[in-house]
């Protein structure tokens, strides 16, 4: 039988990982976007908050933060509760507590990325539309956003394919991912070998599969711009 029975068992971890993926991906962007933003801002307290976010997050190991969200935050929560009237002990879900921490993380990458990309932009573009009526939202949304994503997309690409191998680190805070299916399985059957190149496997399908869809993504952003260009 293949791999005694457990490829169903890899296979719902899998969609687990896939979900933390996805899921701190989001979380990651909207934290890259907002800290780019601060850091172009001419507010210095925003810089200051944006800057200090950055240094702290990409100078501290993902596993010690995982840990630190988890059973931290698990004190913290506990200790504010009973002060709002809830006697019963909250235990953080290990899905939201790995979502938040990766997405942390990887949005301090993302800042740095998003606040090249914008800078990448010609001047004249916002220029252009302010002067032709449109109020600084407009500017951003209509003219300047869609040309950052191109210029974001290859170290948006670049992030994602460390954040999907990063979701591993979940396994230590209880989650039933696919690390944490592979290890259980090696350990009933003990053939760890077998196991964690099938879950190696998967994560390169994953990582496989992301390439060829940022790489259309990348075609798509670039029609008529090398015309242009040339």
């Amino acid at each position: 039988m293949l791999l005694h029975g457990f490829l169903p068992s890899l296979l719902e971890g899998a969609a687990v990982t896939l979900g933390v993926a996805l899921s701190s991906l989001a979380v990651a962007a909207a934290l890259g976007l907002a800290g780019a933003l601060a850091k172009l801002s001419r507010s210095r307290v925003l810089q200051a908050i944006a800057a200090t976010y950055t240094t702290l997050i990409r100078g501290v190991p993902d596993l010690v933060l995982m840990l630190l969200v988890f059973y931290g935050g698990q004190v913290a929560v506990n200790t504010v509760a009973p002060m709002l009237g809830h006697e019963d002990y909250i235990d953080i879900d290990p899905f939201v507590a790995g979502v938040l921490t990766i997405g942390f993380i990887f949005g301090a990458y993302l800042t740095e990325a998003f606040r090249g990309a914008f800078l990448a932009v010609p001047p004249g573009q916002r220029e252009a539309g302010l002067a032709y009526g449109m109020s600084p939202r407009q500017v951003l949304v209509r003219i300047t956003l869609p040309q950052m994503l191109r210029h974001a997309l290859p170290g948006l690409s670049n992030n994602w394919l460390v954040l999907i191998k990063s979701t591993a680190i979940v396994s230590i805070i209880g989650l039933s991912d696919l690390m944490t299916r592979g290890q259980q399985a090696a350990g009933n059957t003990r053939e760890p070998f077998s196991f964690y190149l099938a879950v190696a496997l998967i994560y390169l399908v994953f990582t496989s599969v992301s390439e060829l869809v940022f790489g259309w993504a990348n075609r798509r952003l670039a029609i008529g711009v090398r015309k242009g260009e040339l």
